[in-house]
């Protein structure tokens, strides 16, 4: 055996001497993880065409695929309406998946068919149609589609051939959108979660509507009032979400079901899945596409809430909105959108903590099941299925744009292989509608073209978003973020308006969010400085957590709740044991 001083001495030369070798592990490591990169985008790049051109053959120009029996559905106006009732004659559908694929088209960078079907979405697109449709997913999908289309139709990248576009899908969108707005007329303004394009509200409308039905319409109606000068649409939208924020309860938690024309709770009880995802969503993408500070005030107070009363360990409960007990212990297959989230917020070893259960839910199945029951560890009896989702893809996306971890590329293989071998089928890919026998179901939908393959194909190049500032929707539609759409900054933000400046202590004594900064510059504070473990956690006054008073304790990282200080002196979750 080596004598220590020696083992020291080699240690310190492989340490300081990596020249001498002619090709460092970092390097190879590299040159690995890079063609491992272009073999994985060629893979999901088939996969997006696999199923587009099955579309094309078998489907359009109606809504969707149904990949077994090589037919189409018109889910738009299907959705909802099981028995087919009071569908118009002669009615082909929108042509969803194709515009759902638009933008992907863009990201893949096969402008040439982006134009073929931008001029034949311009000829033959129509909404003056008697079809009765949910306004979330018409407003996610088909305006949130135009708007984000004509946005790279008319950047700087000239996509199209000169001449040919004349904000044609702008006028689509623009049409649209006046369509959705009879909805919002209701005494509280928050709008129908459905509507026919044609009349309007249709007699004895169901008045039921969900927290996200109401409350994620801003991004794209938003949108489309920036790009029009018109601001009808985002006054809408703007209203409806304001009223709902109000309808919180003391604990800033919502429910899940409302009703439009009395603005009361029909259930209580919610979390961050089905029903309330993208309500969380666009509170914070409304604030970084807008810039107005009321969609910052809302999510950081919507944050807190999740986190105290939803989070346990790595998991998220639902919760009754009410006292803030826990009601449901499940985990679904949309909640996968939340650590994507975080990452946006800076919480990355929270989004890292949930992101790895979901992955380890996906290999147990070999897909992400659409309900887990929690306490007992087993599939929801019912809610075996999946429909081709997209949200652990998006959220191991975005951890991997945070942290360059080639971890998150494994687990992005892993999806893609899973998606070979289940789902993809001679007439494009099959939703699954159970997962324990993997047995099919006649379905390709819309998003999968729309967001799974394209946050997978953005996992593996990124290249699209080099000197680009993009917010995606919920349907992974990209807006651009632009000054231009920005609200003037607050009179708060004017130094010239400043009547103090904080103290250094003071600062320190705020949390990353109340800072509106990440989490990781509120690390650089000197030497002996705590550290700062999520975007709520404020560190104790002390780092061996004595105190003498409650103001010298901090945030929790984990619960975000306040700590006291106990009678023996310690900083701790006393209330709360």
């Amino acid at each position: 055996m080596l004598p220590r001083q020696v083992v020291k001495w080699i240690l310190v030369f492989l340490v300081i001497s990596p020249s001498l070798f002619p090709v460092s592990v970092s390097e190879a490591d590299s040159s690995y993880w890079s063609a491992k990169k272009r073999h994985m985008k060629k893979k999901v790049h088939d996969m997006f065409y696999h199923a587009y051109e099955n579309y094309l053959t078998h489907a359009f120009p109606h809504d969707e695929l149904k990949p077994l029996s090589k037919s189409f559905t018109d889910s738009l106006s299907e959705l909802g309406n099981l028995k087919l009732e009071h569908l118009p004659q002669d009615y082909n559908g929108s042509a969803l998946t194709l515009i759902e694929s638009l933008s992907s088209l863009v990201i893949m960078g096969n402008n040439t068919e982006f134009e073929r079907a931008v001029l034949w979405l311009s000829e033959n697109l129509n909404f003056d149609v008697d079809v009765r449709i949910n306004l979330f997913e018409c407003n996610i999908r088909v305006l949130g589609g135009l708007v984000s289309a004509h946005i790279l139709a008319t950047d700087s990248a000239n996509r199209l051939v000169q001449g040919s576009y004349k904000n044609q899908l702008l006028t689509l969108a623009e049409d649209l959108g006046r369509r959705f707005l009879p909805a919002f007329d209701t005494p509280t303004g928050l709008p129908y979660a459905w509507i026919n394009l044609k009349c309007g509200v249709m007699e004895n409308e169901t008045t039921e509507t969900s927290t996200s039905g109401c409350g994620s319409l801003i991004l794209e109606m938003g949108a489309l009032s920036r790009l029009t000068g018109d601001p009808i649409y985002e006054s809408a939208a703007l209203r409806a979400l304001r009223r709902l924020w109000s309808m919180r309860s003391s604990l800033n938690l919502l429910g899940t079901t409302l009703d439009v024309t009395t603005g009361e709770w029909i259930e209580y009880s919610s979390g961050i899945g089905a029903g309330v995802d993208s309500f969380y969503e666009y509170l914070f993408k409304a604030h970084i596409l807008f810039g107005k500070e009321d969609f910052w005030r809302m999510f950081h107070s919507a944050y807190l809430a999740v986190q105290k009363y939803f989070r346990h360990g790595p998991w998220y409960h639902e919760a009754d909105m009410r006292n803030g007990k826990a009601t449901y212990w499940q985990l679904t297959s949309l909640q996968a959108f939340w650590p994507g989230l975080q990452v946006l917020v800076g919480d990355i070893a929270a989004a890292n903590s949930s992101h790895r259960e979901f992955v380890h839910v996906w290999k147990k199945f070999g897909v992400l099941p659409e309900r887990y029951l929690l306490d007992h560890l087993m599939l929801h009896p019912t809610e075996k299925y999946y429909p081709l989702r997209p949200e652990l893809a998006e959220s191991t996306f975005y951890l991997y744009q945070a942290t360059k971890d080639p971890w998150y590329l494994e687990v992005g293989e892993s999806i893609v292989n899973s998606l070979n071998s289940y789902t993809k089928v001679d007439g494009g890919f099959a939703s699954i509608r159970d997962v324990t026998t993997m047995q099919l179901e006649d379905h390709q939908h819309s998003f999968f073209l729309a967001e799974t393959c394209k946050y997978l194909y953005l996992l593996f190049d990124d290249s699209f978003l080099v000197d680009r500032n993009y917010v995606f929707t919920t349907e992974g539609h990209p807006l651009p973020v632009l000054s231009s759409w920005h609200d003037r900054l607050p009179e708060a933000y004017i130094p010239s308006n400043w009547t103090f400046l904080p103290s250094e202590k003071q600062a320190r004594r705020a949390s990353a969010m109340t800072l509106q900064v990440c989490p990781a510059r509120s690390l650089d504070c000197g030497h002996g400085c705590q550290q700062v473990k999520s975007a709520c956690h404020i560190p104790d006054a002390r780092s061996d957590h004595r105190c003498f008073g409650d103001e010298e304790c901090g945030v929790d990282a984990t619960t975000c709740r306040r700590r006291t200080c106990s009678m023996a002196g310690y900083c701790g979750l006393w209330l709360f044991i």
